[in-house]
Protein backbone atom coordinates (compact mmCIF):
# COMPACT_ATOMS: atom_id res chain seq x y z
CA UNK A 1 0.00 0.00 0.00
CA UNK A 2 1.53 3.37 -0.99
CA UNK A 3 2.53 5.71 1.80
CA UNK A 4 0.79 9.03 2.15
CA UNK A 5 2.71 11.93 0.66
CA UNK A 6 4.04 14.42 3.21
CA UNK A 7 2.88 17.64 1.58
CA UNK A 8 4.24 19.64 4.52
CA UNK A 9 7.58 19.73 2.67
CA UNK A 10 6.12 21.81 -0.16
CA UNK A 11 7.02 25.41 0.63
CA UNK A 12 9.56 24.37 3.28
CA UNK A 13 13.30 24.85 3.00
CA UNK A 14 15.18 21.82 1.71
CA UNK A 15 17.50 20.21 4.24
CA UNK A 16 21.04 21.37 3.61
CA UNK A 17 23.66 18.74 2.83
CA UNK A 18 27.31 18.27 2.03
CA UNK A 19 27.93 14.98 0.22
CA UNK A 20 30.69 13.36 -1.83
CA UNK A 21 30.16 12.86 -5.55
CA UNK A 22 31.45 10.22 -7.93
CA UNK A 23 33.29 13.04 -9.75
CA UNK A 24 35.58 13.52 -6.72
CA UNK A 25 33.92 16.77 -5.62
CA UNK A 26 31.92 17.45 -2.47
CA UNK A 27 28.58 19.15 -3.09
CA UNK A 28 27.11 21.51 -0.51
CA UNK A 29 23.47 22.31 -1.31
CA UNK A 30 23.64 25.95 -0.19
CA UNK A 31 26.71 26.72 -2.30
CA UNK A 32 25.47 24.68 -5.25
CA UNK A 33 22.04 26.32 -5.42
CA UNK A 34 23.68 29.77 -5.48
CA UNK A 35 24.81 28.85 -9.01
CA UNK A 36 21.41 27.68 -10.25
CA UNK A 37 17.83 28.90 -10.52
CA UNK A 38 16.56 25.43 -9.65
CA UNK A 39 17.84 22.04 -8.56
CA UNK A 40 16.08 18.73 -9.02
CA UNK A 41 17.28 16.33 -6.32
CA UNK A 42 16.57 12.73 -7.33
CA UNK A 43 17.01 9.93 -4.84
CA UNK A 44 18.12 6.97 -6.92
CA UNK A 45 19.95 3.65 -6.78
CA UNK A 46 22.16 1.72 -9.18
CA UNK A 47 19.98 -1.39 -9.21
CA UNK A 48 16.52 0.16 -9.19
CA UNK A 49 14.73 -0.95 -12.38
CA UNK A 50 12.57 2.20 -12.40
CA UNK A 51 15.67 4.43 -12.17
CA UNK A 52 17.10 2.51 -15.13
CA UNK A 53 13.95 3.25 -17.13
CA UNK A 54 14.26 6.97 -16.36
CA UNK A 55 18.00 7.54 -16.93
CA UNK A 56 17.71 8.64 -20.56
CA UNK A 57 14.87 11.03 -19.68
CA UNK A 58 16.83 12.48 -16.77
CA UNK A 59 19.95 12.98 -18.89
CA UNK A 60 17.83 14.65 -21.59
CA UNK A 61 16.32 17.04 -19.00
CA UNK A 62 19.78 17.91 -17.70
CA UNK A 63 20.93 18.70 -21.23
CA UNK A 64 17.78 20.67 -22.03
CA UNK A 65 17.68 22.79 -18.87
CA UNK A 66 21.34 23.26 -17.89
CA UNK A 67 21.72 26.45 -19.97
CA UNK A 68 18.61 27.84 -18.26
CA UNK A 69 20.14 27.60 -14.79
CA UNK A 70 18.81 24.19 -13.75
CA UNK A 71 20.73 21.15 -12.59
CA UNK A 72 19.74 17.65 -11.60
CA UNK A 73 21.49 15.99 -8.66
CA UNK A 74 21.27 12.25 -8.06
CA UNK A 75 21.65 11.01 -4.49
CA UNK A 76 22.14 7.36 -3.56
CA UNK A 77 21.17 6.68 0.06
CA UNK A 78 20.72 2.92 -0.16
CA UNK A 79 22.48 0.91 2.54
CA UNK A 80 25.61 -0.44 0.83
CA UNK A 81 25.83 -3.27 3.40
CA UNK A 82 22.56 -4.73 2.10
CA UNK A 83 22.80 -3.44 -1.46
CA UNK A 84 26.49 -3.95 -2.32
CA UNK A 85 25.87 -2.72 -5.86
CA UNK A 86 25.09 0.69 -4.34
CA UNK A 87 28.55 1.14 -2.80
CA UNK A 88 30.46 4.30 -3.67
CA UNK A 89 32.84 2.33 -5.93
CA UNK A 90 29.87 0.80 -7.76
CA UNK A 91 28.26 4.24 -8.06
CA UNK A 92 31.38 5.50 -9.86
CA UNK A 93 31.17 2.59 -12.32
CA UNK A 94 27.43 3.10 -12.78
CA UNK A 95 27.83 6.83 -13.51
CA UNK A 96 30.56 6.12 -16.08
CA UNK A 97 28.71 3.22 -17.76
CA UNK A 98 25.43 5.15 -17.94
CA UNK A 99 27.05 8.42 -19.02
CA UNK A 100 25.44 10.47 -16.25
CA UNK A 101 25.68 14.17 -17.07
CA UNK A 102 24.68 15.38 -13.62
CA UNK A 103 26.31 14.97 -10.18
CA UNK A 104 25.73 11.63 -8.44
CA UNK A 105 26.21 11.89 -4.68
CA UNK A 106 26.51 9.35 -1.87
CA UNK A 107 24.48 9.71 1.36
CA UNK A 108 26.26 7.08 3.51
CA UNK A 109 24.59 8.08 6.79
CA UNK A 110 21.13 8.28 5.17
CA UNK A 111 20.62 11.55 7.07
CA UNK A 112 19.90 13.49 3.89
CA UNK A 113 17.28 10.98 2.74
CA UNK A 114 15.67 11.12 6.18
CA UNK A 115 15.76 14.93 6.17
CA UNK A 116 13.93 15.04 2.86
CA UNK A 117 11.57 12.23 3.87
CA UNK A 118 12.57 10.15 0.85
CA UNK A 119 11.29 6.59 0.79
CA UNK A 120 11.59 5.53 -2.86
CA UNK A 121 13.98 5.44 -5.79
CA UNK A 122 13.47 7.44 -7.89
CA UNK A 123 11.93 10.23 -5.82
CA UNK A 124 12.24 13.87 -6.90
CA UNK A 125 12.40 17.15 -4.97
CA UNK A 126 12.50 20.36 -7.05
CA UNK A 127 14.16 23.19 -5.14
CA UNK A 128 14.12 26.85 -6.15
CA UNK A 129 17.11 29.18 -5.81
CA UNK A 130 15.98 30.26 -2.34
CA UNK A 131 16.15 26.62 -1.21
CA UNK A 132 12.39 26.06 -1.05
CA UNK A 133 10.90 22.73 -2.12
CA UNK A 134 8.40 23.46 -4.92
CA UNK A 135 7.63 19.97 -6.18
CA UNK A 136 7.93 16.46 -4.77
CA UNK A 137 7.15 13.06 -6.26
CA UNK A 138 7.35 11.21 -9.54
CA UNK A 139 9.31 12.16 -12.65
CA UNK A 140 6.29 11.49 -14.86
CA UNK A 141 3.30 9.15 -15.11
CA UNK A 142 4.88 6.44 -17.30
CA UNK A 143 8.07 4.83 -15.98
CA UNK A 144 7.67 1.93 -18.41
CA UNK A 145 7.29 3.90 -21.63
CA UNK A 146 8.70 7.35 -22.34
CA UNK A 147 6.53 7.59 -25.46
CA UNK A 148 3.33 7.14 -23.43
CA UNK A 149 3.94 9.98 -20.96
CA UNK A 150 0.92 12.23 -20.56
CA UNK A 151 1.97 13.92 -17.31
CA UNK A 152 5.63 15.02 -17.39
CA UNK A 153 5.51 16.23 -13.76
CA UNK A 154 9.15 17.17 -13.27
CA UNK A 155 9.55 18.77 -16.70
CA UNK A 156 6.38 20.87 -16.26
CA UNK A 157 7.42 21.85 -12.74
CA UNK A 158 10.82 23.05 -13.97
CA UNK A 159 9.20 24.97 -16.84
CA UNK A 160 6.69 26.62 -14.50
CA UNK A 161 9.40 27.55 -12.00
CA UNK A 162 11.57 29.10 -14.74
CA UNK A 163 8.56 31.04 -16.08
CA UNK A 164 7.58 32.29 -12.62
CA UNK A 165 4.27 30.42 -12.75
CA UNK A 166 2.53 28.26 -10.16
CA UNK A 167 3.50 24.60 -10.16
CA UNK A 168 0.61 22.17 -10.37
CA UNK A 169 0.49 19.57 -9.07
CA UNK A 170 3.05 20.26 -6.35
CA UNK A 171 3.18 16.67 -5.21
CA UNK A 172 2.60 13.25 -6.74
CA UNK A 173 3.19 9.72 -5.53
CA UNK A 174 6.71 8.56 -6.43
CA UNK A 175 6.84 5.28 -8.36
CA UNK A 176 9.74 2.97 -7.75
CA UNK A 177 11.64 0.77 -5.34
CA UNK A 178 11.76 1.27 -1.58
CA UNK A 179 14.96 2.80 -0.25
CA UNK A 180 17.18 0.23 1.44
CA UNK A 181 17.53 1.45 5.04
CA UNK A 182 20.27 0.38 7.42
CA UNK A 183 19.10 -2.11 9.96
CA UNK A 184 19.18 -0.70 13.45
CA UNK A 185 20.94 -2.90 15.98
CA UNK A 186 18.70 -4.61 18.52
CA UNK A 187 19.52 -3.27 22.02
Amino acid sequence: MPEEIDVSLIGAYAPDFELPSVDGEVYHLTRYREQFRALAVIFMGNECPIVAQYLDRLKAMQTEFQDQGVSLIGINANDAQQETRDSFAQMKQFAAQMGLNFPYLRDPSQDVARGFGATTTPEVYLIDQAGVICYHGAIDDQPDDANAVTQPYLRRSIEALLAGKAISPTDTAPQGTALSWRKTPVG
